[in-house]
């Protein structure tokens, strides 16, 4: 393939991942479509076209508040951010999205395995009911076993309602400690992408408006299609799919945006 039909797949590429893939993502996509170059030859044909990535510089967020008069769970990851298989680890945490009307909370739970997404809530308020939203979805999609809960000390997580949850489902919580973003890496690498390709990048004048751009990044880019470097290039779904781990394909399924926000968006506090 010569160099100019080349540069116009790389462009067509680039413009499909809302001009946020850099070389390797983008050298990926081409090796799926059957075109195989090496990556200075990409890096080399992006860079005479004006074609970058976004860069992931997200300064930590504090939005953890703990509540002293709560016990937090024992810290049963110890930074150790892996599993070997689905519901074996999920990973949880929340940030804020400012809009002109103010703040919307997002609270996500992540299947380490995969680096899916299996439960999100948003609201208004950083509550006990947004994370638990977030929990119930995750239940509700995966069916887990004993399945580790990793989260920060926030009161939400410490909170009554959050635990008689998890010991109602069987849930395992773990914390880490409070105001160190290592000690939930996974989910603040989440909220990093999350910042850098969507958040900086748009100005959202209400809530609903910032509502539909983050459930429709979530659901519709980052669970299907968002190719991830710790998943050789695959986006949480096709690592999902094609993984010889079970999982059951009723769970692999990715909803359109247009079928599931309503309901996505009735279990949100």
């Amino acid at each position: 393939m010569n160099n100019a039909v080349l540069t116009e797949r790389i462009r067509q590429i680039h413009a499909e991942s809302d001009q946020t893939y850099g070389m390797p993502r983008v050298r990926a996509e081409l090796r799926d479509q059957g075109v195989i170059v090496s990556r200075q030859r990409v890096a080399r044909l992006m860079r005479k076209a004006g074609l970058q990535g976004v860069s992931r510089r997200r300064a930590y967020i504090v939005t953890t508040r703990r509540d002293v008069r709560q016990r937090p769970a024992p810290d049963l990851v110890q930074r150790r951010f892996h599993a070997d298989s689905p519901n074996a680890l999920w990973v949880a945490d929340m940030t804020y999205v400012p809009t002109w009307s103010g703040f919307i909370y997002l609270a996500v739970v992540i299947d380490a395995w995969s680096r899916r997404v299996v439960g999100w809530s948003m609201g208004e308020q950083m509550s006990a009911d947004l994370v638990l939203a977030a929990l119930n979805m995750a239940l509700q999609q995966r069916y887990p076993e004993q399945v580790i809960h990793h989260s920060d000390q926030g009161s939400q997580y410490t909170s009554l309602a959050f635990g008689n949850r998890c010991r109602q489902m069987g849930v395992r919580p773990s914390m880490g400690t409070v105001g160190d973003a290592y000690d939930n890496a996974m989910a603040e690498s989440f909220f990093a992408s999350l910042e850098c390709e969507l958040i900086d990048r748009r100005t959202f004048k209400t809530r609903t408006e910032a509502r539909l751009a983050v459930f429709t990044w979530i659901e519709g880019w980052y669970n299907p299609r968002r190719r991830h470097s710790a998943l050789e290039y695959l986006s949480p779904v096709n690592f999902e799919r094609k993984s010889p781990t079970s999982i059951p394909e009723s769970d692999v399924q990715c909803n359109e945006p247009e079928q599931a926000t309503m309901s996505a968006w009735e279990s949100s506090p």
